[in-house]
């Protein structure tokens, strides 16, 4: 299958700010998380194979590491009218089927993806304390097909690390996934050279 490789970006990035509704109307913001120690921004999507496989024990680490001080934030950038089953009332379906303890947003202009460098889903931003980047590489090593476990090994190291006031290693394995489906002329620089062939 098609698979697309997260961009590089620079450690120590800050996190970008956002405004974004959730299902049920509710808008936030970055500096709505300010008194987390660690944030994660995990770009999704319904409907990605790379997600799907991921995304029960993506819920369960959110619930684990919520009581360590992480605060998760997923966004949906995809195309919603080119794609139905991204539009907003199915990410609330999607939150609620899978137990999504954490804010489930809505970037429909796409300029939050394009602030963030966003390439694919998933896609998986850690910030430290002062919000500065300090992981962005992949959940584990499990792909659709490969038979590996879902473990969130890696983010799962990466995390720990930074709740303990460290910084994870600059060696990180990128995420793969579906590219974000960008709507018509929205495309950013990035898209076109994204694309691996599996």
């Amino acid at each position: 299958m098609p698979k697309t490789e997260s961009n590089p970006i620079d450690l120590g990035t800050r996190a970008a700010d956002f405004l974004l509704p959730d299902a049920q109307g509710v808008l936030h913001r970055l500096a709505d998380f300010d008194a987390k120690p660690a944030l994660l921004v995990a770009f999704i999507s319904n409907r990605c194979p790379f997600v799907v496989l991921i995304r029960e024990q993506l819920a369960a680490f959110a619930r684990e590491y919520a009581g360590k001080g992480l605060q998760v934030v997923a966004i949906n950038a995809n195309d919603h009218e080119a794609h139905p089953e991204e539009t907003l009332a199915r990410i609330g379906e999607e939150a609620e089927k899978f137990g999504y303890s954490f804010p489930y947003l809505k970037d429909a202009s796409q300029q939050t993806a394009k602030a963030y460098g966003a390439a694919c889903t998933p896609d998986f931003f850690l910030f430290d304390a002062e919000r500065r980047l300090a992981y962005h590489g992949q959940f584990d090593d499990a792909r659709p097909g490969n038979g590996k476990p879902v473990t969130g090994a890696d983010l799962r190291a990466a995390v720990d690390t930074v709740l303990e006031g460290g910084r994870p290693d600059a060696s990180q394995v990128p995420s793969i996934g579906c590219n974000i489906k960008w709507s018509a002329g929205n495309e950013p620089a990035w898209s076109s050279s994204a694309a691996r062939a599996a």
